[in-house]
């Protein structure tokens, strides 16, 4: 027995980095997954993947940004499988911004991804799983720059925090309803999203993998697929009651000092 054999898995974000991981680690525990993104190649092989893997899967194209396309990709997942039981909003933008230098216009890009898009997943999701009046669970994929953040994440963090306050929220008002929604706090974690970012944002050669983990206590960064297996406990019985919980998911103590 898989820990997520017969459940029906929604994985925003899906397509590369956390939420690709996540989606092969759900199928590899039994999961009948749904996989939405924007770009339609990738996921489209993803997919193809886990089908090739024993999975059954399917891939919806859907920009969290907008919210209908958000909410419609639970729409298409339940046409197509019946129901949702659980989701992962995996799906982020991490383009840079201060305090002092953030447009409107970025403000807005980073709450459309990073908060108002897992909002309304969830209101989809949690709707489905009510008119049912069946359990479920959801993981939200935050960050743990939500705590403060560098200085150059300013909008990036707005939007995280507030997708933290959120995750807490939801989980306080459907915990008699049985559905238990937890958030991860990730540290910096090796995806091919990263990467880009630092080659874009920070100048960052073929070598910075290395000199990023000579900082760091464990010696490297995380990677996708310890988050992933972790993003499945938490969506698994496995993790019991377990519901409200924003975990810090890092190899620094936040609030230690030297």
């Amino acid at each position: 027995m898989g820990l997520l054999d017969d459940r029906v898995v929604l994985v925003s974000g899906g397509t590369q980095g956390v939420g690709a991981g996540v989606a092969r680690a759900a199928a590899r525990e039994g999961a009948t997954l749904a996989v939405s993104g924007r770009r339609r190649e990738p996921g489209e092989k993803l997919v193809a993947e886990l089908r090739e893997g024993g999975a059954t899967a399917l891939f919806v194209r859907a920009d969290v940004a907008d919210v209908g396309q958000a909410q419609a990709s639970v729409a298409a997942v339940v046409t197509e499988y019946g129901r949702v039981d659980a989701l992962v909003t995996a799906a982020g933008l991490t383009s840079r911004g201060t305090l002092v230098d953030t447009t409107p216009e970025l403000f807005d890009a980073h709450v459309a991804v990073n908060l108002r898009g897992p909002f309304f997943l969830m209101q989809a999701a949690v709707r489905d799983m009510l008119s049912r009046g069946a359990p479920g669970s959801i993981v939200n994929v935050i960050s743990s720059s939500e705590l403060g953040g560098q200085p150059y994440l300013a909008p990036y963090v707005a939007a995280k925090a507030g997708l933290a306050g959120l995750t807490r929220n939801a989980a306080h008002a459907h915990r008699f309803d049985r559905i238990r929604i937890n958030g991860l706090d990730i540290g910096w974690t090796d995806t091919e999203g990263e990467d880009a970012t630092q080659r874009a944002f920070h100048a960052a050669e073929d070598d910075w993998r290395e000199r990023a983990g000579a900082r760091l206590p464990l010696g490297r960064l995380g990677r996708v697929d310890e988050v992933a297996d972790f993003v499945v406990f938490l969506l698994s019985d496995r993790s019991g009651v377990v519901t409200g919980s924003v975990i810090d998911w890092d190899q620094n103590v936040l609030g230690g000092l030297d």
